[in-house]
């Protein structure tokens, strides 16, 4: 503290002497230099004016008669409110015993009578700076304090103190909240005791044990610990060791209850899954819808060959009926009803594969092999709409991962879409479905029509629930779809090609790329080529 401040600073210093000659001069030295006296003629007075005034500096006579300046000394030093008053002795007494008797019982400096001016001002001056300092330290420790308390009060998690042996020395008011205790039960327990039940076993594997006898920092979740009433609770805490230098003195434990944070994730968990459900759901309604109105046209698939089975069996008996049947006639009939059999055979087999849920997991799997079966399938289509379905297969295309049924179920569908399209436009172009790479990492397929192209707002409607541009549509193929392809970790849209018509796209992850999912292309702003 500089000189200016102190002399604008309220500093008190209390003169006590019982001789009147000795307290003028001592008032006359000190009272132009910006201090406030008090003047006490005898020991008791001296001790009511401290209480009241508590002043930084006190000048303290030891020759006085009833109570003495050490007796006055001892009971001011008693006194919390006077006990850090600087007590400085004056005395014409010069001998050493004196002096050490006035330190011992809190003296803090010693003037010899007669006064000399400039030694009086000097001392007085030094121990006001220095009590001025120390109640202003004070002050502000007792601030930072209560600052720090309201802090701790103020704070939704636990908060303990530990010493090295793990006893708790601080807990704040929420630690005392989740314990259902209060904080003065919990100081002087063992931490480890008290919240776990495996601690009579041994600490050393216990939460914390290492922050406390090592001084190694922890952080854990889900981690069960016990209540004072002995009901358990999963927490999140950190532990920190405190150190003075090198010297660890235990730790601080910050913990929270994350009982109704656990309960949150599992909801959301069971929420996922329930969503997961409900969209296999919808995908596999989707393919029992494109079963129906597929039906008519897979029954002249299979009754076709049954047909051919019925009329080659037929020639077969009138074979056999002749005297000298024809063996070789007859070995081609059974071939064709062989072959016919197994064609009606692959008919059932891709319903089938087509209609089951798919299983939980993904494939590697071959995109132009499982389009050339999905154009197989969509071959009653293709003879419904009277057109085409030419598939091409760029060299460099890849393996992908992905579910081949929902994948399956997702061509197929926008290649139905393409021949109803293209007819309604009445062209008899065939749909294309050109396989090439994107990015590096995905595997791109596009199947282009020749329709009358999208509306003007696709973007916004197109993927939504139950929007659909067909007389009889029920709005679920394309969302659908979309799910679909997400699911697998790749991207949907179209896109409107400059000679015109549609074209929708997807994309599936190449194996070996880990999983990582595949980046939206661009929106459609502009014809494609």
């Amino acid at each position: 503290m500089t000189d200016a401040v102190l002399e604008t600073t309220d500093v008190t210093v209390l003169l006590v002497d019982d001789n009147p000659q000795n307290l003028k001069v001592l008032y006359e030295t000190l009272k132009d230099k910006g201090y406030r006296l008090l003047i006490a003629n005898d020991g008791e007075k001296a001790l009511d004016l401290a209480h009241r005034h508590q002043p930084e500096v006190i000048l303290l006579d030891i020759m006085m008669p009833e109570l003495d300046g050490y007796q006055v000394c001892e009971r001011l030093k008693a006194d919390p409110v006077t006990s850090d008053s600087a007590v400085v002795f004056l005395s014409a007494l010069d001998d050493l015993q004196a002096k050490v008797r006035g330190f011992s019982l809190g003296g803090a400096d010693y003037i010899s009578k007669p006064f000399q001016a400039q030694e009086v001002i000097a001392r007085v001056k030094t121990h006001a700076r220095v009590i001025r300092l120390e109640r202003e330290l004070q002050a502000r420790n007792r601030q930072l304090e209560n600052d720090q308390a309201r802090i701790l009060n103020s704070i939704s998690e636990g908060i303990y103190g530990l010493d090295a042996t793990g006893t708790i020395i601080f807990a704040n008011p929420a630690a005392a909240l989740i314990m259902r205790s209060s904080a003065d039960e919990l100081i002087g327990q063992n931490f480890f005791v008290l919240h776990f039940r495996t601690a009579g076993q041994g600490c050393a594997s216990l939460p914390v044990y290492a922050t406390c006898s090592q001084g190694v920092a922890e952080n854990q979740r889900n981690i069960e610990m016990l209540r004072a009433d002995g009901t358990s609770f999963p927490v999140e805490y950190r532990a920190t060791p405190k150190l003075d230098g090198n010297e660890l003195h235990g730790a601080v434990v910050v913990f929270r209850d994350i009982t109704t944070e656990l309960e949150s994730e599992q909801a959301l968990e069971d929420a996922r899954n329930l969503v997961q459900e409900q969209r296999e759901q919808i995908a596999h309604f989707s393919r029992l819808t494109t079963m129906g109105e597929m039906a008519a046209g897979v029954a002249h698939e299979v009754n076709q060959p049954l047909t051919a089975i019925t009329n080659y069996a037929r020639v077969a008996r009138r074979v056999l009926a002749k005297e000298q049947p024809d063996q070789q006639l007859l070995e081609d009939t059974l071939e064709k009803i062989e072959a016919q059999s197994h064609r009606a055979s692959e008919v059932i087999r891709r319903i089938r594969r087509f209609m089951k849920k798919p299983a939980a997991g993904k494939d590697v799997l071959s995109i132009s092999a499982l389009l050339e079966d999905t154009r197989q399938f969509a071959e009653v289509d293709i003879r419904n709409n009277e057109g085409g379905v030419e598939i091409s297969v760029a060299d460099d295309v890849p393996e992908v991962v992905a579910d081949p049924i929902q994948v399956q179920q997702v061509a197929l569908n926008l290649i139905r879409n393409a021949l109803e399209s293209t007819r309604s436009a009445n062209s008899s172009a065939p749909v294309e479905v050109s396989v090439s790479m994107s990015d590096g990492r995905c595997v791109r397929v596009a199947v282009t029509d020749h329709g009358v192209g999208l509306p003007d707002d696709a973007e916004e409607k197109l993927f939504l629930p139950f929007y659909t541009t067909k007389e009889e549509g029920m709005g679920i193929g394309l969302p659908t779809c979309r799910s679909l392809i997400q699911a697998q970790g790749g991207d949907i849209g179209f896109e409107r090609p400059a000679q015109g018509g549609a074209r929708f796209y997807f994309t599936l992850p190449v194996a070996g790329t880990g999983g990582a999912a595949c980046a939206p292309e661009p929106g459609p702003s502009k014809p494609a080529d």
